[in-house]
């Protein structure tokens, strides 16, 4: 085994260097925001389009503003594999989340033309835009026009300004209505692979660099609505109160616990709004969301099921009255089991003991799921801190995902039936 010291680290090097150029392209002085259709997503849509074309792809940008570049194979196989992830940004975001798997594709295809080897199916890496979905109140568009299925009510989608989707799509020199032909067909498409930092403290207390994902986990999203009765917090007598953030609180431990009762589930209350709340008042209205997610799509609806009746058996014992309304639905996505073999051996082959793992967090992959077959792997990050500023990943590690990845498409071949 070649020690770190020893190891040629000159993959992983470049990927760091340009993910430090990337992180230029920010709307704020000093922090990272860049958000989908902005100018700053333009020049980083530019530079991605330039690394690509240095790596002998051919590129062009599609109708949702992703930019796509082609490494063909040897004519063996008509399907391309598709690889990338996205380059938007949530609000003072760290450098790696999902640009680390645009330019860690991009530096492995350009280690392919740099050793003279073509594959025997096309390579295509995608730069998405849209996966935080911070500007619009929509997501995934970039991923959703691959796979087909965007809604046309998405372009009317308004971002705080009361700029369109569609308008901004305009600005970014793209053609909206392009989107239905910018569509993949599943019969031109082979599967689709996103590297891509955990976001999650697993491979770090482990001690690995790199994962393999088995499944993206389904999400159930809720807003919840207290009302109770505002009183003087001196006057009214405890028993006769009718407190919404007290049952709020109730409510919130119970989540908790429903959650916390099954592995690889989680149950968040992540806001919480006390409207015309004040020191010396009962508060008489109360507003919590809930975030329920796990790899197991029966498991969350129980839990769902679960939690909602906890909140109506407390709202009815301290007298107020709960409605939930479920705001996001989304399925879990399962990574295709051919897929996750060829991933394994590709990280065993690198002297890494392979380990799987579920993505608590929503991904390209989970939009591409519906065209084709999908695959992560994941890469160590510090503190499994992610969507910060903090968000670390160390040079040694970018490189071995890099070299995995290489192997991947170095050894991978074709399903021989359909799973």
């Amino acid at each position: 085994m070649i020690s770190l010291a020893e190891q040629d680290l000159r993959l992983g090097t470049e990927v760091m260097h340009r993910l430090d150029r990337l992180a230029r392209f920010s709307e704020e002085e000093g922090a990272l925001t860049r958000l989908y259709l902005t100018p700053e997503h333009k020049a980083a849509a530019l530079q991605a389009r330039q690394w690509m074309e240095a790596a002998g792809m051919a590129v062009h940008v599609d109708a949702a503003g992703t930019v796509v570049g082609r490494y063909d194979g040897t004519g063996e196989w008509r399907q391309a594999l598709l690889i990338g992830s996205h380059i938007d940004t949530v609000r003072n975001a760290g450098k790696y989340d999902g640009s680390l798997g645009v330019v860690a594709a991009i530096q492995a295809v350009a280690e392919l033309r740099r050793r003279n080897r073509r594959l025997p199916f096309p390579v295509e890496v995608l730069a998405f835009g849209d996966e935080e979905g911070v500007r619009f109140p929509v997501t995934l568009l970039g991923s959703r026009t691959v796979a087909g299925t965007v809604d046309p009510a998405m372009l009317d989608a308004r971002d705080d300004d009361g700029v369109t989707v569609r308008e901004a799509l305009l600005a970014f020199g793209c053609t909206p209505e392009g989107i239905p032909a910018a569509a993949r067909r599943r019969d031109e498409v082979l599967g689709y692979v996103e590297l891509h930092i955990e976001q999650g403290p697993v491979l770090e207390r482990e001690d690995l660099p790199v994962g393999i994902v088995t499944a993206i986990n389904g999400a159930s999203r809720f807003l919840v609505e207290l009302a109770g009765e505002a009183g003087h917090a001196g006057t009214v007598p405890m028993a006769l109160r009718r407190d919404a953030l007290a049952a709020a609180a109730e409510m919130v431990l119970a989540i908790e616990r429903r959650a916390a009762a099954v592995p690889e589930l989680v149950g968040t209350v992540g806001k919480l709004e006390v409207p015309g709340g004040a020191t010396n008042v009962v508060p008489g209205a109360v507003r919590f969301t809930i975030d329920v997610r796990s790899p197991d799509d029966g498991q969350r609806a129980s839990a769902v099921a679960d939690m909602l009746a906890a909140i109506e058996t407390v709202a009815s014992r301290r007298g107020v009255r709960a409605t939930a309304r479920r705001t996001y639905e989304e399925t879990a996505r399962k990574c295709a089991p051919w897929l996750m073999e060829r991933l394994e051996a590709a990280v065993a082959a690198n002297g890494i003991e392979p380990r799987r793992l579920s993505s608590g967090a929503g991904h390209d992959a989970s939009a591409l799921a519906g065209l084709t077959d999908i695959a992560m792997l994941f890469v160590r990050c510090a503190g499994g801190i992610s969507h910060n500023p903090a968000e670390a990943i160390a040079e040694a590690d970018a490189d071995t995902a890099v070299r995995v990845l290489l192997t991947f498409l170095e050894t991978l071949e074709a399903r021989k039936t359909i799973d």
